[in-house]
């Protein structure tokens, strides 16, 4: 598959980074101090940037016998009450990442312009914390923000979930969990380049050493997560959300994906089974996009027309 490319112009100078993806969890203490190095996560004053949005750090109650998930809470200055919510999961293929990862790009560019609530949480990672410590940490959260959310400036009855790459997967796991256990109604859920199956497709064969977090760094993603039971019939839905047999009852779904990523041919199957059991899915595939090319190449005419489609989306559904 080829890349799109003017993103791809960006991968020869990424060459070290896609060299020290890990091949197993023993090297993903390795890997996150390599992130650390390339790109750390803002600070909560960064993140304010001078005034411009207010941020709050706060701890909420976790799942049963846990620890307390810690929230980060934010909105831009001025924000009228009863405001829309984006609870966000952040990615990292389930091994790294923080609740402010990837928090500034959506103030800019989510919360500013359609006046919004974001919500991130710190959920717990594999391999210290396999499933189901993480996902249930992004349940506890959600479940704390609807019966809370008047008191940030929220609308309980607008929470729309939204993750990328791990945290896509998580987003539908959340959305799935809300719809088992009577949970918050979501408004929506939108999923980028979602990680969604613990088994080979076709197109991670097909883009194995190729691009960003190919076959192998999203194994040990897996391999953190669940163990020696990856890939065998014990793994639940909540841990890798294409093993869901019942994919109706759930809130609209947004979810997009590059065509020269490993996660394409999950993500184009998730949706076809949510339409397949009658639910309200909106799916892109961009032409040449490979994993993180709306972030990485932010320039790039596919990037762009990637992310103005999201706020497309996230106006819709929030009008409604």
């Amino acid at each position: 598959m080829p890349f799109d490319p003017e993103a791809a112009g960006v991968l020869g100078g990424l060459a070290g980074l896609r060299a020290a993806e890990p091949a197993s969890p023993g090297e993903v203490p390795r890997w996150r101090a390599r992130l650390a190095e390339v790109g750390p996560d803002p600070t909560v004053e960064e993140l304010r940037e001078g005034g411009r949005f207010e941020v709050v750090e706060r701890a909420v109650p976790g799942p049963v016998g846990a620890p307390e998930v810690p929230l980060l809470i934010t909105r831009p200055v001025g924000l009228s009450e009863g405001a829309p919510v984006v609870y966000h999961l952040h990615g990292g293929g389930m091994i790294s990442g923080t609740g402010r990862t990837g928090v500034a790009g959506i103030l800019r560019e989510w919360a500013e312009p359609l006046g919004l609530v974001v919500v991130s949480a710190d959920y717990r990672l594999a391999p210290e914390h396999p499933y189901p410590a993480g996902v249930e940490d992004c349940y506890a959260g959600l479940v704390w923000v609807a019966l809370h959310a008047a008191e940030f400036g929220g609308d309980p009855e607008r929470i729309v979930v939204a993750g990328g790459s791990a945290g896509g997967g998580l987003a539908v796991a959340v959305a799935l969990m809300a719809r088992d256990r009577g949970g918050p109604r979501l408004a929506g859920q939108l999923a980028m380049c979602p990680m969604v199956d613990d088994r080979d497709t076709f197109s991670a064969r097909q883009m194995a050493g190729r691009g960003l977090w190919d076959r192998r760094a999203n194994g040990a993603g897996w391999a953190s997560l669940l163990g020696e039971a990856r890939g065998t019939e014990r793994i639940p839905p909540y841990a890798a959300p294409a093993r869901a047999t019942d994919l109706s009852g759930l809130p609209p779904a947004y979810i997009d994906v590059g065509a020269a990523e490993t996660y394409r041919d999950e993500a184009v199957a998730y949706a076809s089974r949510i339409w397949q059991a009658g639910g309200d899915a909106e799916l892109h595939v961009w032409s040449g996009g490979f994993h993180g090319f709306d972030q990485i190449a932010p320039d790039a005419a596919v990037a762009r027309d990637a992310r103005a489609a999201r706020v497309r989306w996230l106006r819709r559904v929030l009008d409604r």
